[in-house]
C-alpha cells in the first residue's frame, strides 16, 4: 500500500488540473497562435507561469485505485499488475483466468 499523503497529494492535482483546465487551454491556444503579435503571446505566457504547477496534467502520476502503487500500472484496467493478480486469482475479473502449460 502506498503512502495516504502520496495518494491524497495525486489526488490534489487532478482537482487542480480539473479546475484549471479551461484558462490553461485558452492560454495555451493564444502564446502558440503566430498570427497573433509577440507581446500577446509573452502576456499569455506570463500569465501561463502564473498558474499552478501542479496544475499540468503531467504532473499527475498513474496510480493503482486499489492499493495506490505507482509502478506497473496497467491503464485499461486502472491497477497495478499485483492487484490484477489477486483479483484474477479470486475470480473477481471477468474473463481473465491463470495460464498454465
Amino acid at each position: 500500500m502506498a503512502k495516504k499523503s502520496a495518494i491524497e497529494k495525486n489526488k490534489h492535482r487532478r482537482e487542480l488540473v480539473k479546475k484549471f483546465a479551461g484558462r490553461r487551454e485558452r492560454l495555451l491556444a493564444v502564446a502558440n497562435d503566430e498570427s497573433k503579435s509577440m507581446e500577446e503571446r509573452f502576456e499569455a505566457r506570463l500569465k501561463l507561469a502564473e498558474l499552478p504547477r501542479n496544475a499540468s496534467k503531467t504532473r499527475i502520476r498513474n496510480r493503482c485505485e486499489i492499493t495506490g502503487r505507482p509502478r506497473a500500472y496497467y491503464r485499461k484496467l486502472g491497477m497495478s499488475r499485483i492487484a490484477l493478480r489477486e483479483l484474477g486469482n479470486k475470480g473477481l475479473i471477468p474473463g481473465l483466468v491463470k495460464s498454465s502449460w
